[in-house]
């Protein structure tokens, strides 16, 4: 699912200055900041701080990091980068922290196939139907074999509620899910199920996380990365950031 789809930035983005500067917050009012994000991008604000750049505010919202300048009248949507530490992600770094202790609710309702030898754990948002999706799920053995536990979170890119919604919902309320998310990889019709597995909640935190396509992998100090991975190239990245 794209994120303009979700989030609608681009839309919002040309609504934003009219509706930011029609209100007389004080420039260093962040609750008023808070109230005019959500008013004019439809967005909950969870955290608002300084940004590494003056007079600006880094806003952690339910679809990402937005920055807002101090008066309310301008914003700004993407990475920021430190030009001075190697092109260091700030954006990303902002998030990986909350992003750890975001998931904790989630970790019962998460499909885990674990290591034997587990050395790294990191977390998948995955949907049933996406190709690169298939191809990770078809070289789990392999990424266990190194010592790699996948924990799988849904993320079904046509949204909730919709079909695929209801089909990682089946795969999460079968009596072996494990099998059944195997079975959906390769294709496989799932019997139909359902119970309280979440997959709302799932869905809505990868988008807190700035995910809009899958696979995306969360290591386990929150860094996001987007797209697939093969085995022994999440292996080497995994160990350049131990």
């Amino acid at each position: 699912m794209k994120f303009t789809r979700t989030f609608s930035l681009i839309a919002a983005m040309l609504i934003a200055p009219a509706a930011l500067a029609a209100s007389n917050s004080t420039g260093d009012d962040t609750a008023a900041l808070k109230q005019k994000l959500n008013q004019a991008l439809n967005v909950e604000v969870l955290s608002m701080k300084p940004s590494p750049i003056p007079d600006l505010y880094e806003a952690f919202t339910n679809r990402g990091v937005l920055y807002i300048s101090k008066d309310g009248s301008k914003l700004f949507h993407g990475n920021l980068y430190d030009l001075d530490k190697g092109m260091k992600n700030l954006t990303e770094a902002a998030m990986a922290g909350p992003r750890v202790d975001m998931m904790k609710p989630l970790e019962e309702d998460m499909l885990v196939y674990k290591a034997k030898n587990e050395k790294y754990v990191v977390t998948v948002f995955t949907d049933v139907s996406c190709g690169y999706c298939r191809k990770l799920h078809n070289e789990m053995q392999e990424y266990n074999d190194l010592g790699i536990t996948v924990r799988y979170l849904a993320f079904p890119r046509a949204g909730v509620p919709s079909a695929n919604a209801d089909e990682m919902e089946s795969v999460w309320c079968a009596a072996d899910p494990l099998k059944a998310m195997g079975d959906a990889k390769n294709g496989k019709a799932v019997k139909q199920a359902k119970c309280d597995a979440k997959i709302k909640e799932q869905y809505d935190l990868g988008q807190t996380f700035g995910i809009n396509g899958t696979p995306a992998i969360i290591l386990a100090d929150g860094t996001l990365i987007p797209g697939y991975q093969p085995p022994k190239a999440l292996l080497r990245t995994l160990e350049s950031v131990q």
